[in-house]
């Protein structure tokens, strides 16, 4: 059971979460930041962390032009990691059954946050003509309620009234194998429906070999740091037999997990590179071509 402290805090980081999206930008409004914060506060952040990533993944390649509105997979995030933990639902049948529902109905809720703006707007532009700058001031941080409203409310009434609804489509899910197979099947194929949706918009064609690149040195790097890993295991095995005998099993098993995530430390640093490297190309300055003095038409030498 969802305790109120949590429903509170969720609620509060709702309204924030969009907020900042529109203005600071901070990053707290994408989906694997609220599958941070819930499994924080429902005291699971592995899960938390598995369900906002997959989302973050889904929406990949998804974004808004103009006004357009897009699929709130932050509040899908939200909902999914504090059922999923309270009622002990598997994250890929939560993602299927949650979070994407909840993710595409909340577009609703965005285009009704955007609708209202508009009548602070107008409120601003008959401020702006009688020079008030207090009621610019004051009404353009009530346009901030709308939005928050637009997220906070619903994931509110989710969390404070929807776990009967929730806890019934568990129910069903369980009584039907086959059926859970196919939404835990659907939950582990987003990820790579947001790639492919990615790939679609990004000129591949063009930038062929970038890919190729990123790739090769993918699995290269994974082939190697995958045998480092067994040598690390080797000799912590081997010297856990003799002089770390006495250390507690807890001590042992992660020593020898230090070595798992090395891989993903060598994607990062070229990473990194690359993005020192396009740092330093964009900070180059091209050197104009010194004026000339002669006379548009004439002639500066008689080689030819």
């Amino acid at each position: 059971m969802i305790q109120w402290w949590q429903i509170l805090l969720l609620t509060l980081y709702s309204a924030y979460q969009i907020c900042d999206e529109l203005t600071i930008v901070s990053s707290a409004g994408s989906p694997v930041f609220a599958g941070f914060i819930t499994g924080l506060v429902m005291g699971d952040l592995g899960t938390g962390l598995f369900i906002g990533a997959s989302l973050q993944l889904t929406v990949l390649g998804v974004g808004t032009f103009g006004g357009a509105s897009r699929i709130d997979a932050t509040s899908g995030a939200v909902l999914a990691t504090a059922f999923s933990v309270a009622q002990g639902i598997k994250p890929e049948i939560a993602i299927s059954t949650i979070a994407v529902p909840v993710a595409a109905l909340l577009t609703y809720a965005d285009i009704l946050g955007r609708m209202s703006t508009t009548a602070f707007a107008h409120r601003i532009d008959a401020a702006i003509e009688r020079f008030d700058y207090k009621g610019i001031e004051r009404n353009y941080l009530l346009g901030a309620v709308p939005w928050a409203l637009s997220r906070a409310l619903p994931v509110f009434l989710a969390l404070a009234f929807g776990g009967a609804f929730v806890q019934s489509v568990v129910d069903f899910v369980a009584k039907y194998q086959w059926f859970a197979n196919g939404l835990t099947l659907a939950g582990r194929m987003l990820p790579g429906l947001g790639f492919a949706i990615l790939l679609h918009y990004l000129p591949v064609k063009r930038h062929l070999h970038y890919l190729a690149l990123g790739f090769g040195l993918t699995a290269m790097l994974t082939v190697l740091y995958s045998n480092v890993q067994s040598v690390g295991a080797a000799i912590s095995a081997m010297l856990g037999t003799d002089a770390f005998a006495k250390l507690p099993k807890e001590q042992m098993v992660a020593f020898t997990n230090n070595f798992k995530s090395v891989s993903m430390i060598g994607v990062a640093i070229i990473g990194i590179f690359l993005a020192v490297q396009h740092f330093k190309n964009s900070q180059r300055t091209v050197v104009a071509a010194p004026a000339s003095n002669v006379e548009s038409g004439e002639i500066e030498d008689d080689e030819f």
